[in-house]
């Protein structure tokens, strides 16, 4: 005689057991998607912010000049791939011409300059002890520009050592601090500035650093 009691037990585990695998399933295929849909999601946004990624670097030989004003009124031009420094009673004139060879517009922040050839453990300032620009420059992906910088107070920081390399055609090192016109991506370009026997101030980058995001030599 069949045990229903016993068979009604059997039947409600055997149903209680499918129902817990078809919920594991399900919930191990959710945990899935939405891993993916994560995944999904980074890989857009990295592609979005690549497209408004600015980096900047010195223009070419065969870029126009760049003409550039200050408050005072002097004018500095500059050619490409060659920078411009000046003195004038006391007051230093910096101008830098560059080319924006990322993707999205550059909006130059903040500068700093320092009198001393960089080395392999030279790192950069704080973001907070540069010094702002006091008008935004913009350079268009793609498209040329330039930075512009001066140095007036005489008990100004910046002015350390400067006197003696403009003197004795030493090299300058130019710290500039820009990001994309949404204020993300942020980025430190390096820049040195030999002076040439004939008393021209050259100009190339020697590092990038990434302040917004993960830095590519620390992957």
């Amino acid at each position: 005689m069949a045990d229903w009691p016993t068979i009604a037990s059997l039947a409600t585990a055997g149903g209680t057991l499918v129902l817990a695998v078809a919920t594991f399933s399900s919930v191990r295929s959710g945990q899935r998607s939405t891993r993916i849909a994560e995944r999904s999601m980074q890989i857009a946004e990295r592609s979005l912010l690549a497209a408004l990624r600015p980096l900047l670097v010195p223009s070419r030989p065969t870029d126009p000049p760049e003409d550039v004003r200050f408050v005072e009124g002097r004018m500095l031009r500059v050619c490409g791939g060659m920078a411009a420094v000046e003195e004038d009673a006391g007051t230093y004139y910096f101008v830098i011409p560059l080319r924006n060879v990322g993707t999205g517009l550059a909006v130059i922040h903040a500068w700093c300059v320092t009198a001393l050839q960089p080395t392999s453990s030279f790192s950069h300032r704080p973001p907070e002890e540069f010094r702002r620009q006091q008008l935004d420059l913009y350079v268009a992906a793609g498209d040329t520009g330039f930075w512009q910088g001066a140095i007036r107070e005489r008990d100004d920081p910046f002015r350390a050592g400067l006197a003696e390399t403009f003197e004795s055609g030493g090299i300058l090192t130019v710290d500039v601090l820009y990001g994309d016109h949404e204020g993300g991506q942020r980025t430190i370009s390096r820049f040195i500035l030999p002076r040439g026997e004939d008393g021209r101030w050259g100009c190339r980058v020697v590092r990038h650093w990434v302040l917004d995001g993960t830095d590519p030599r620390e992957r």
